[in-house]
């Protein structure tokens, strides 16, 4: 049984003229325990790779998209089988922790691992170093595009995703991201009260998606769209995934503007009505 993705409390609503008991609904947030198997199959092994606070839902498509983004596998094709650890769990607890199994043949390194997530958290280095080190340790796909878009199409984009945050509707307490093709249609989006939750949703269930195509899911034909603020954390995942054009509603950093600069990745911030600010790659803005 999936857990909710929202939980129910009883409020008391405060104005001038009353206070009554209420109804409220609220993001439910939960922690999710990742861990991976890994090694020959008459001798597996297990690590547990992070815990994030996150809104049940869609789970395996976070493990998947986190794994990725985080430099650990580079293919869906790495992984045979995510699954909820519930054997090892406590009742409360079944659904909040999942092992991504490796194929056999996908080599992991504890090393690799320890400075990727040194790097990725930008704690105690400088803005260029941390981007030098997750080039280093991430394979960062530089496809060539074709990507242009009208700036009458980009203003569409933030009713658009609206529409679709089920949650938020009811809420107001989830971040938001989508994907939508050089058109403007939405192909894709998710929740999560996490920012980057959400994208590793997003980007976990795309490289779920099956295609004929070798490379796997064209990220670098679509915009990302995300609903607040544009860290260098979420720049560095969409540059993993080859994503070459991102809005946010919000501000983006200093240092996601020097990430979205160094990968040849169009920076849109403070997307709302009829204005954005182009911060880097107004060549696929028309």
């Amino acid at each position: 049984m999936t857990k909710p993705s929202v939980t129910y409390s009883k409020i008391k609503k405060v104005s001038n003229s009353a206070i009554v008991e209420a109804d409220d609904i609220l993001a439910s947030e939960e922690p999710l325990e990742i861990r991976i198997g890994y090694g020959p199959l008459a001798n597996r092994q297990q690590k547990n790779i992070s815990v994030t606070m996150r809104t049940p839902g869609n789970d395996f498509e976070l493990a998947l998209g986190f794994l990725f983004t985080e430099g650990i596998i580079k293919r869906s094709e790495d992984i045979s089988i995510i699954r909820y650890c519930t054997e090892a769990n406590t009742l409360k607890n079944q659904e909040n922790i999942v092992r991504a199994e490796l194929n056999e043949n996908v080599e992991f390194d504890f090393k690799n691992l320890e400075r990727n997530f040194y790097t990725t958290s930008s704690c105690g280095v400088c803005g260029k170093a941390s981007i030098d080190a997750v080039r280093t340790v991430c394979e960062i796909k530089n496809e060539g595009d074709n990507l242009k878009v009208s700036r009458e199409l980009i203003y569409t984009l933030p009713a658009l995703l609206r529409k679709h945050q089920n949650v938020f509707e009811y809420t107001g307490g989830l971040h938001a991201c989508a994907l939508f093709d050089m058109d403007g249609n939405l192909s894709l989006t998710r929740e999560d009260v996490g920012r980057h939750n959400a994208l590793d949703k997003l980007i976990g269930a795309c490289l779920a998606i099956k295609t004929d195509n070798p490379d796997g899911f064209p990220f670098h034909n679509y915009i990302l769209l995300l609903s607040g603020r544009a860290s260098f954390e979420l720049i560095q995942k969409a540059a993993i995934a080859g994503i070459k054009m991102v809005a946010a509603i919000g501000a983006p950093s200093s240092l996601a503007v020097e990430m979205a600069k160094e990968f040849g990745i169009t920076l849109i911030g403070f997307l709302r009505g009829e204005t954005f600010n182009v911060y880097f790659g107004e060549e696929r803005v028309s």
